[in-house]
């Protein structure tokens, strides 16, 4: 202990005083005291606790900090210190000036660290003193490791369902997920028939995820929970919380009929549309007049509606000729909506690819592709006339308001050759994806989708497959066939075991 005089020396020969407790000579100051008589008398460090309990989990390594979080430090870290700090009482009256850690054998469950504090007192004598304060160890498991240890991981869960057989918007939001790392707080993730189910420690983590899903496709949500514990003493409530996350069961590609009240209010469009485009809306376009509209989740679930048949039950077609409508003609056929100007109405009339050469009738219909197709194209269309389809709505409309085929979209290749040509891949999650002939198709037209659809793969994160094996160039490709550039490309970094260096060298090796 020592104190810090206040009053600057006037020179060299200052004359001194007697103490007044002991009477031994010293240099003025404002107590007149000197030091010896002053640690007797002064103690800053008395309302200062000297050993302080220290919460350890041993488990995951972390220290408690108070009241209930959980923090990663190092021996002798900035976080450490830091958090012992926090932890002594009454350390704001008093002005700290230094603080380190003092060594202590690792195994030995003690922290040391060496305080140096000042302080005023009476007289206007600022006095600074020296002290140690022992930190003492216990071990505490913390609320996660407890929860993996009884087996209970999860304090809110999201289940998230389609209640359909198409997996279409399930792999697009799979991407999503692992792009923007959504799931990043997920103590496990589960497969169910119909979607998936999310598990988090925490209530505000399948919040989170919650709203995540809401800006990327458009479903509706409905919260319960269930009480699992109740202390009576403390009033403190344990809860266990849920999410139902229902997505729209509609996919893009798809034919709908829509209520007549529903499609009056989208500005007077046709009933028949078709579903181009799935973000958090739907994007809808009526074929016959090039009419398009949009729908958020909250529309749809006040008037729903289901897809008159899934993309695996449309028939191909082929074009035999195209007549494009122009452009001031198109307005007298569309109702009060906007008309898309991505897409060219036409007259289209086409056969069936099957029946080509054994059947000369041809088809009549009106197509937004006609940007798209050319005499000798194939496009999937639905042969809506000799249909026999189950719908309350499209029972309602008169015959001949209803078109014989509706057009989907254009046929790019062979599926076998375009699948042999792609030069890329997505990584997956865990359990979504099951080994079934239907799931290996619609997925296979999940990956057409990105490489005919610009907008749709810009959430997508697209890998290079280099284990792709080469097609000879001298395979037969349509030139008009879309493909995703090497720009678009991502390298994946793999690190290659110590030993298989390529150049016969030990180490690591970073792959691109």
């Amino acid at each position: 202990m020592e104190y810090l005089p206040s009053v600057a020396p006037i020179g060299p020969e200052q004359h001194k005083i007697l103490c007044c407790q002991c009477g031994v000579p010293i240099l003025p100051n404002p107590s007149s005291t000197c030091v010896q008589c002053l640690r007797t008398q002064v103690d800053l460090s008395a309302d200062i606790p000297k050993s302080i309990i220290l919460q350890f989990c041993k488990f995951c390594e972390r220290y408690l900090n108070p009241p209930n979080q959980w923090v990663v430090a190092g021996l002798e870290s900035r976080e450490l210190m830091a958090l012992c700090l926090k932890k002594i009482k009454n350390l704001a009256k008093v002005r700290l000036v230094d603080a380190s850690f003092i060594w202590t054998e690792p195994h030995s469950k003690r922290l040391k660290i060496k305080l140096t504090i000042q302080g005023e007192i009476d007289g206007g004598t600022i006095l600074q003193q020296t002290f140690v304060v022992e930190y003492v160890i216990h071990f505490q498991m913390c609320d996660d490791c407890r929860r993996v240890e009884a087996k209970d991981t999860w304090n809110s869960s999201v289940q998230l369902r389609q209640k359909s057989d198409q997996k279409k918007t399930l792999y697009y939001l799979e991407q999503l997920l692992m792009k923007y790392d959504a799931t990043r707080d997920c103590s496990g993730i589960k497969a169910s028939p119909d979607g998936l189910d999310f598990f988090f420690s925490s209530e505000s983590s399948a919040r989170k995820l919650t709203e995540f899903l809401t800006s990327m496709i458009p479903i509706r949500s409905q919260s319960a929970k269930k009480l699992i514990s109740h202390d009576a003493k403390s009033n403190i409530y344990n809860y266990k919380y849920t999410t139902c996350v229902e997505v729209v069961p509609i996919c893009k590609d798809n034919i709908v009929c829509l209520p007549p009240a529903l499609a009056h209010s989208l500005g007077g469009i046709g009933q028949i549309c078709v579903v181009y485009k799935v973000s958090h809306l739907l994007h809808l376009i009526d074929p016959n007049t090039g009419q398009f509209a949009e729908m958020n989740a909250a529309s749809y679930f006040k008037n729903p509606f289901l897809s008159l048949i899934r993309p695996r039950n449309l028939v191909e077609y082929t074009v035999i000729n195209v007549e494009i409508i122009r452009e001031h003609e198109r307005r007298k056929f569309s109702g009060q909506g906007q008309v898309s100007k991505k897409h060219i109405l036409a007259d289209v009339w086409v056969t069936k690819s099957s029946e080509l050469g054994m059947n000369d009738d041809t088809v009549h219909c009106r197509s937004h592709l006609g940007h798209l197709l050319q005499v000798g194209d194939a496009v999937m269309g639905f042969d809506l006339k000799n249909s026999n389809v189950n719908d309350k709505y499209l029972e309602k409309i008169h015959a001949d308001r209803l078109p014989d085929v509706v057009l989907v979209k254009k046929v790019f290749g062979d599926k076998s050759l375009r699948n042999r040509k792609r030069k890329w891949r997505l990584k997956h999650m865990e359990g979504l994806h099951q080994d079934t002939a239907s799931q290996n198709e619609e997925y296979c037209t999940f990956l057409e989708d990105l490489e005919e659809d610009p907008d749709l793969r810009r959430n997508v994160n697209v890998y290079k497959d280099i284990r792709k094996v080469t097609v000879d160039e001298t395979d037969s490709e349509s030139g008009d066939v879309p493909k995703i550039s090497l720009a678009e490309m991502l390298d994946e970094m793999t690190l290659t075991p110590v030993g298989d260096d390529a150049t016969g060298g030990d180490g690591a090796q970073m792959d691109e």
